[in-house]
């Protein structure tokens, strides 16, 4: 089993969703979790609370708005000042559906600011000290949208893509950090195909309209246009192999984007 006791992971978005699915594993690992994410005291609370149930010797919140270059920056700098992480799990996204023609300048922005600049400047900020400590990971969930196309997700698209591309440059300037004993420093994307969270409702709910309200009929008949295995994955799922990437066992897998996708892009 990974032991992960005495690292610290940083996973952005984690309150919900696929984030919080791989702090928990991470957290089961022993990992100390910062927790990032937008919620109320309660839901902080709750989620906290969790982590050190499943394991983690302490799990705490760091705020900062992912759009906001400078935000990062102190939430970076806070995270050092608890000791550092050793493992950055950049999972927070958003997304806006519409074609190109009708596409909000704000939300190309938004999309662009939070699910790719966020990315490079949490790695430029965590990556030189995974380098002097001989291990280090990042886990950068992208999407099968990174990979393919998708009509009327220009900005979700260009980010996923981008932030496939951005990993593959980290991966290979930081290569040769560390060593097989330690663990090395990798950077390695996942991305999910359809996966049961909150940021594909509305379009779970587009779908279900055509079949009368039937969530079961439109769920059902996404999964038939593109993943062939016509099976949702479940978040626990992607925290799974997030984990396996941050084993010292994954020091030469780097520069990798994995779907998890049910075959969608081996059409």
């Amino acid at each position: 089993m990974t032991d992960l006791s005495g690292k610290t992971a940083l996973v952005t978005g984690s309150l919900q969703g696929i984030g919080l699915a791989v702090a928990t594993a991470l957290a089961g690992a022993g990992a100390r979790i910062a927790v990032h994410g937008i919620g109320g005291d309660a839901q902080i609370h709750e989620v906290c609370e969790g982590l050190r149930h499943a394991g983690s010797p302490q799990a705490e919140f760091f705020a900062g708005d992912l759009r906001n270059a400078d935000r990062i920056d102190d939430l970076m700098a806070a995270v050092a000042a608890w000791g550092g992480a050793d493992i950055v799990v950049n999972n927070a996204g958003i997304q806006h559906t519409a074609p190109l023609a009708e596409m909000p300048r704000d939300a190309w922005d938004a999309i662009l600011a939070v699910n790719l600049s966020a990315a490079f400047h949490t790695m430029q900020a965590a990556l030189p000290g995974m380098a002097d400590r001989g291990y280090g990971r990042v886990v950068n969930i992208a999407s099968v949208q990174g990979l393919i196309g998708s009509v009327q997700k220009g900005p979700y698209v260009a980010a996923k893509h981008g932030l496939v591309g951005l990993s593959k440059v980290a991966a290979l300037e930081y290569a040769a950090a560390g060593d097989r004993a330690k663990g090395g420093v990798t950077v390695n994307c996942i991305c999910p195909g359809w996966t049961e969270t909150a940021i594909i409702a509305p379009q779970i709910e587009a779908r279900a309209a055509a079949f009368d309200g039937d969530r079961d009929k439109g769920i059902a008949d996404l999964l038939a246009e593109k993943q062939p295995t016509q099976r949702m994955s479940d978040p626990a799922e992607i925290g799974a192999l997030a984990l396996w990437l941050c084993d010292p066992v994954a020091h030469n897998v780097t520069g990798t984007a994995i779907p998890v996708d049910g075959g969608w892009t081996a059409q």
